[in-house]
C-alpha cells in the first residue's frame, strides 16, 4: 500500500505451486480436480504449498480445459412460498456432495423462462433445474442439441421434451376430495394456483374426479395464482357467496394460510367448525399449531435426490433422453378440517389419511 492505493498482488499459478511442492503440474491439477486419482502424500504436499503461497484454482480456466464448469443453474420464480427455499437448500446440499455448485437465477412463474436462457448459456452450465417455472419446447430442444440436461422440478410439459420430477398431484387431489366427503362436507370450493401450471391443473382434475366419485359435481373455483394477495381476494369471493362452501381445497399451503386468515379475522369463522380448509405441500406454517393445515406432502428430499440423479446420469453419459420420476406423497391430517370417522392412521405421532382403496 502506497499513499492510500492498494496494489493487487499477482496471482499465484499452478506451476509455482508445483515447483514449491516439488511435484509435477499435473499433480497440482489432479489435487484440485474432484474424483481425480492422486496419492494422499502428494495431495497433502500440494495443499500445503497452495496454502503457503495463497493459491486458488481458477474454475473458469479449468472449465475451458475440461469442458465442464461443474455449475448447475437453478431457475426459481417463487421464493415467497417456503416450499422452494427448502427445495433450494436440499438441491444445493446434494449437488455439493457431487462436487457441483449452484448458480441461482430468477425466472418467471407465469410464463416460460426463455428470457433467462441466454444468461444461463453464458455461464457454460453443465445442467439446468427449472423449479416453479418451465421452458418452451423449442429451447428444451436447443439444450438437448447443446448437450445440456434440463430437469423440470415440480412441473411437466405437454410434449415431455425435458426430464421432470413431480409428485402425484392428480392422485393427491382425489385423496383430498375423498377425505372431505368422508368428513361429511356437502359443498366445496377450490382456490387455484396459476391456471396454466401443470401442478395446478392436475390437482384440480384429481379433485373433480374425487368429488364426482362421491356423487358431487358442483365446485366453486376461484384463482389465487399462488399469490397471497390473490388468494385473499379469492377467499373473500367464496366466503361472500349466499351459500358458501363447507370446505375449500387451496392449491398450496402458502395460499391456504392466507385463506385461513381471511376466514378467521375478516369473516369471524371458526376453523374447522364453520369451515374446513385443506392445502398442498406440507411446509412451514402448515405445521404450526396456530394453522395446523391438513395437507398433501411433497417430499422434498426424494424429489431433490431424483432430480440430481437424473442430472448426474445425463452429464456422465452424455445422453439426454427425457426421464420422468413421480414421487408419492401422503395426506397429513391436522386440525384445519373436520375429520372422517374412518381412514385415519397414526405413525410416529403423525396422523395420515388412507384412501379406502388402500386400507
Amino acid at each position: 500500500m502506497d499513499g492510500g492505493i492498494i496494489t493487487k498482488k499477482p496471482s499465484v499459478t499452478s506451476s509455482q505451486v508445483a515447483e514449491h511442492a516439488g511435484v509435477s503440474q499435473s499433480a497440482v491439477s489432479r489435487t484440485f480436480t474432484p474424483g481425480a486419482s492422486i496419492s494422499p502424500k502428494t495431495r497433502a504436499k500440494v495443499l500445503a504449498a497452495a496454502k503457503e503461497l495463497g493459491y486458488r484454482p481458477n474454475a473458469i480456466a479449468r472449465s475451458l480445459i475440461t469442458s465442464r464448469s461443474r455449475i448447475i443453474a437453478v431457475v426459481m420464480a417463487y421464493l415467497e412460498n417456503l416450499f422452494y427455499p427448502d427445495v433450494l437448500e436440499e438441491l444445493g446440499r446434494r449437488l455439493a456432495a457431487e462436487n457441483y455448485h449452484v448458480l441461482l437465477f430468477t425466472g418467471f412463474m407465469d410464463r416460460d423462462s426463455d428470457p433467462v436462457f441466454d444468461q444461463l448459456m453464458q455461464y457454460r452450465v453443465d445442467g439446468i433445474i427449472l423449479a416453479s417455472t418451465s421452458l418452451s419446447s423449442q429451447l428444451s430442444e436447443e439444450c438437448t442439441v447443446a448437450g445440456i440436461p434440463v430437469v423440470l422440478f415440480n412441473r411437466t410439459t405437454e410434449k415431455a421434451a425435458a426430464s421432470s420430477v413431480t409428485t402425484r398431484n392428480r392422485e393427491g387431489g382425489r385423496l383430498l376430495a375423498e377425505f372431505l366427503i368422508a368428513g361429511g362436507h356437502k359443498s366445496f370450493g377450490y382456490i387455484s394456483g396459476l391456471e396454466n401450471s401443470s401442478t395446478n391443473r392436475d390437482r384440480l382434475i384429481g379433485f373433480r374426479e374425487g368429488l364426482k366419485a362421491g356423487g358431487f359435481s358442483k365446485i366453486e373455483v376461484r384463482t389465487g395464482n399462488y399469490n397471497r394477495a390473490d388468494a385473499e381476494a379469492a377467499a373473500r369471493e367464496l366466503l361472500s357467496l349466499p351459500k358458501r362452501p363447507q370446505a375449500i381445497f387451496v392449491a398450496n399451503d402458502h395460499m391456504a394460510v392466507a385463506v385461513m386468515d381471511v376466514a378467521r379475522y375478516e369473516f369471524g369463522l371458526t376453523i374447522p367448525k364453520d369451515l374446513s380448509i385443506v392445502g398442498y405441500d406440507d411446509v412451514g406454517p402448515a405445521r404450526w399449531p396456530s394453522y395446523g393445515i391438513t395437507s398433501v406432502t411433497q417430499p422434498i428430499m426424494p424429489m431433490a435426490e431424483a432430480t440430481v440423479d437424473i442430472l448426474m446420469d445425463q452429464i456422465a453419459s452424455g445422453e439426454i433422453e427425457p426421464q420422468h420420476r413421480v414421487i408419492p406423497g401422503e395426506l397429513i391430517v391436522r386440525t384445519s378440517a373436520r375429520l372422517p370417522k374412518t381412514g385415519i392412521v397414526e405413525r410416529d405421532g403423525v396422523k395420515f389419511y388412507k384412501s379406502a382403496a388402500t386400507r
